[in-house]
């Protein structure tokens, strides 16, 4: 009895195994990647810049939970590298992700994994930085817009000293495409309404070499030959501003953006004249929902309204958002009012009293 009793237990196991066997055969064999329906990719391009870890990760990850209680997010942050970048794509597609949140360390770089992984049925929607290859969607402000806000900031700084002002510009990382829509539209006010441009590189978005380009500009023009700068970001402004205080030279009006705390304070005490302020939840929620709505292969016409086109690829269906120009005349309205930051994270130590003179308390 017992030895019949193994034998149908035998039976039963081998069964059960062919059964399981034959299932796993029908959703998918060989070297195919296994469906994952509940986790979206998310690729950041780096950490130097406060903003992606501070604001665009969470408000994506709490936007994707809000729309699907079993989603999950896969983060990673190449830390300004495109080869970490690239394997850290390869590894989401491999693991059967199907949609992927990719904001480019060089979008130049990304066309053959783009198009690698759309053939694989990913589907990848650019972030803040227009990806090339085939591409879902993309999700970003009007960067050239963007551009034209910095130089008019720079002409309102400059005042009635516009007309015969010299500018030096340092510009963002020359593989960012972001960082040549800025450009473009930074020169499309400043080449009708200064001087001229004396003096212009690019910082690579980083402080410390945009510093030093500073430093070489004003060994290179004198103090006095030059009358305002244009930073493509606040990291960057701050470089540029420590280059300007070490050098004693005072009164030029520096401009930058992204609206980060410390450029914040930097108005406040008066040593940068204007930050850009692109609000980062009407960038990442709609964002967010995009790659939900693919997931669950639903239709994103109502969101991404626009077409854009990128070097690889015409007609991405596109979510551009409005940016605004923060000078200390409206830091309550924006930043605060949005509750970007509170006023005790900006008025502390050295700013209570910036703070203060500027009706902020």
């Amino acid at each position: 009895m017992n030895t019949q009793l193994r034998r149908a237990a035998t039976a039963a196991t081998a069964l059960t195994m062919a059964v399981s066997l034959a299932a796993c055969g029908e959703a998918g064999s060989g070297k195919e990647e296994k469906a994952d329906d509940k986790t979206i990719g998310l690729l950041l391009p780096e950490s130097r810049t406060t903003r992606y870890e501070s604001f665009d990760y969470p408000l994506i990850k709490a936007k994707v939970k809000e729309l699907c209680d079993d989603c999950e997010i896969n983060y990673k942050n190449a830390a300004e590298n495109v080869s970490t970048q690239k394997q850290q794509f390869d590894d989401l597609v491999s693991s059967g992700v199907k949609v992927i949140i990719l904001d480019a360390v060089d979008s130049g770089a990304t066309k053959s994994w783009v198009d690698g992984a759309e053939k694989k049925g990913v589907k990848v929607v650019a972030y803040d930085r227009l990806a090339e290859g085939n591409v879902s969607a993309y999700v970003s402000f009007d960067n050239e817009k963007i551009g034209k806000l910095q130089g008019e900031g720079i002409v309102q700084a400059l005042g009635d000293k516009a007309a015969d002002a010299r500018v030096v510009m340092i510009n963002g990382k020359e593989s960012d495409p972001n960082a040549a829509m800025f450009k473009k539209g930074a020169h499309s006010v400043l080449d009708k309404q200064v001087k001229e441009i004396v003096y212009e590189q690019t910082g690579e978005w980083s402080a410390q070499i945009a510093g030093q380009k500073m430093g070489t500009a004003i060994t290179a023009l004198g103090k006095d030959g030059f009358d305002a700068v244009y930073s493509a970001n606040d990291g960057m402004a701050g470089g540029i501003i420590a280059a300007l205080e070490s050098a004693k030279v005072k009164d030029v009006p520096v401009g930058g953006q992204d609206a980060e705390l410390a450029g914040i304070q930097r108005i406040l005490k008066g040593t940068q004249s204007f930050t850009i302020y692109k609000p980062y939840a009407p960038e990442a929620e709609p964002t967010a929902e995009i790659a939900v709505r693919l997931l669950e292969g639903k239709s994103i016409d109502d969101i991404a309204t626009s077409k854009i086109d990128s070097p690889s690829t015409k007609g991405v269906p596109a979510a551009l958002v409005d940016a605004f120009v923060v000078t200390e005349d409206n830091i309550k309205d924006t930043v605060i009012k949005d509750e970007l930051y509170k006023v005790s994270e900006i008025c502390k130590g050295e700013f209570k009293k910036a703070c203060a003179d500027a009706g902020i308390e």
